[in-house]
């Protein structure tokens, strides 16, 4: 590679990034890194320098981080490293033909690539009362701070519509403000259809510990609100079976959709997300996408996949900067991800696609909620969990990658080291 945007666009124009996200933010420094001189032109809807999501359901939320601690750069790195920021601004047409994007103010840009990191938008309630005031959804820095204020009074009655991995978060950080929390979810434990039953069973009993009141097996249909004197908002969430749960604040975590809009109205590829190569490339060789908004084609398992989680944009967005220049390496990194809820600390590393069918194999403490989880396939380690047990993620990582086939009593005897699984088990090579 040597850091010259390749020909198909109109040489001296731009590299324009669309979407100020972390995804964004890190292609636009692998750009600068790669030594690319030409003008790069990150373009955002947020009015905030990019920033990053995770801390917004954790530490954030909790109010142990500061406003500060969530950027990705200073906000004078911008300025230094020759980035032009068009922030408070929506990309609404893409002329591909032309090699123009239009803004909502009127603006037009040309451009030599593009990169679309347009992100994903919280999947709002799909029954009546999704709008009312006290209903909160998490995705930007703003609603963490409108949800901050709230549960900082403490004393409130939350509840949590979801239990995935931004319902759970959410309710350990509004319960260690002194709140009353409950989290209604449709699985049969939480995070069922991210780990599976036996994982998600751990989690469960985690916030029940906690004293969080955990409604499993349960379809919400409506969020219910009444008039008093300081005007309308939600009083409370009805349940299928017309239960009525009475709330103070209602937060709603149902998942995120990707935001294709832009690539759909331009004509691209779109298949839950915008379908790109290993290389993120689209069916047009001078527009790429990157993060949530992206299907991104993976080699190891032959087919396209969607990561929504921090280190995807991270590592990704990266990667895809290079891929802006010319790159032709294929992403093939592990999906990684992490949470803090309570005492309990993990990371996850692997594929929810091949671990959905997989024998899990525990190593260590499960109920002591000190131990680490294997999803097996076919003998092979497809996914890999860490509970309060560090500094093994890398080896984990190593496991996955190798296919090399391990017999579950090894996996589990914490007597043989992990390193040790790397080499064939005999007789299942």
């Amino acid at each position: 590679m040597d850091g010259s945007v390749q020909p198909g666009g109109t040489g001296g124009d731009p590299i324009v990034i669309v979407g100020a996200g972390l995804a964004g933010a890190r292609a636009a420094e692998a750009v600068r890194v790669a030594g690319f001189e030409g003008r790069v032109v990150l373009v955002g809807e947020e009015t905030a320098a990019p920033y990053l999501r995770p801390p917004l359901s954790k530490e954030y939320l909790a109010g142990s981080a500061d406003r500060d601690s969530v950027d990705v750069h200073p906000l004078g790195w911008y300025a230094e490293h020759a980035i032009e920021r068009i922030a408070g601004h929506r990309a609404a047409v893409l002329d591909r033909a032309g090699h123009r994007l239009a803004l909502d103010d009127g603006r037009e840009l040309r451009y030599s690539r593009l990169l679309l990191a347009t992100g994903a938008s919280p999947r709002p309630f799909p029954g009546p009362g999704a709008s009312l005031p006290g209903v909160h959804y998490l995705r930007t820095v703003e609603d963490a701070d409108r949800l901050r204020a709230a549960l900082a009074q403490g004393g409130r009655r939350v509840v949590i519509v979801g239990s995935g991995w931004i319902g759970l978060e959410v309710a350990a950080a509004a319960k260690g403000q002194g709140n009353d929390v409950i989290v209604l979810g449709r699985g049969a434990v939480p995070l069922q259809a991210a780990l599976g039953a036996e994982v998600g069973a751990v989690f469960d009993q985690l916030h029940r510990d906690h004293g969080v009141h955990v409604g499993n097996n349960t379809n919400v249909v409506e969020l219910e609100g009444e008039t008093r004197s300081g005007g309308t908002r939600v009083t409370g969430v009805r349940l299928s079976d017309r239960t009525l749960v009475r709330a103070d604040l209602v937060v709603v975590g149902l998942g995120a959709t990707p935001n294709t809009q832009l690539a759909l109205g331009a004509g691209l590829a779109v298949d839950n997300g915008i379908a790109v190569s290993a290389t993120f490339q689209t069916d047009d060789p001078d527009v790429f996408a990157v993060g949530d908004v992206a299907n991104v084609f993976h080699p190891r398992l032959g087919h396209r996949l969607r990561v929504e989680h921090w280190a995807n944009a991270d590592t990704a967005g990266a990667a895809a900067g290079r891929a802006l220049l010319g790159d032709t390496t294929q992403y093939a990194a592990i999906p990684y991800f992490y949470t803090d809820q309570f005492d309990l600390s993990m990371e996850y590393s692997g594929f929810g696609d091949l671990a959905r069918d997989a024998e899990v194999v525990f190593r260590g403490d499960r109920p002591g909620r000190e131990f680490v989880a294997f999803w097996l396939a076919g003998g092979q380690v497809v996914a890999g969990m860490n509970v309060n047990v560090w500094d093994i993620n890398e080896t984990v990582q190593r496991l996955i990658r190798s296919k090399v086939r391990v017999d579950p009593r090894r996996l589990m005897d914490e007597s043989i080291a992990l390193e040790d699984l790397l080499e064939p088990t005999p007789g299942m090579a």
